[in-house]
C-alpha cells in the first residue's frame, strides 16, 4: 500500500485509533468527542473517508487500523528529513541538538540505534 502522510486532524485521529483499538464506532464517537471535539457527524465522516483509503476499517461497528503507527512515523519522519535537511541525519541531528546537551543514557541510546542500522 501506498503511504501517504496525514494531515493533522487525520493524525489526531488515527492515533485515537491506534491508542484504543479495537473499539466500537460508538467509543470512537465518545472518545473523538472528549479529546477532539468532534461531533459525531465528523467522526463518522472522517471514518469513512479513512476507510476508503484503506488506512482504517469499520466492520460490524468494531474500528481498527489497517497502518501500523510504526510506519506512519517512519514515512513521515524521512519526508521531514527530505524536505527540510536535504535527507541528512547528521544535518538534521545537529538542528534539532542546536546547543543542547543530552544525558550519557540518550547518548547510549543513539549510539546503539546508530551501530544497529549501521551499513555493512
Amino acid at each position: 500500500m501506498e503511504m501517504m502522510k496525514l494531515c493533522e486532524s487525520d493524525h489526531r485521529f488515527m492515533t485515537v485509533i491506534w491508542d484504543n483499538e479495537p473499539l466500537t464506532s460508538g467509543e470512537l464517537v465518545a472518545i473523538c468527542a472528549r479529546e477532539l471535539g468532534w461531533k459525531k457527524s465528523t467522526t463518522y465522516t472522517v471514518l469513512k473517508k479513512l476507510c476508503e483509503k484503506g488506512y482504517a476499517k469499520n466492520e460490524d461497528t468494531v474500528v481498527s487500523a489497517l497502518i501500523p503507527r510504526d510506519e506512519v512515523q517512519a514515512y513521515e519522519s524521512e519526508l521531514f528529513m527530505e524536505r527540510n535537511f536535504g535527507g541528512s541525519l547528521p544535518g538534521f541531528l545537529t538542528a534539532f541538538l542546536g546547543g543542547k546537551t543530552i544525558s550519557a543514557k540518550e547518548a547510549a541510546e543513539l549510539k546503539r540505534l546508530i551501530d544497529e542500522h549501521k551499513e555493512g
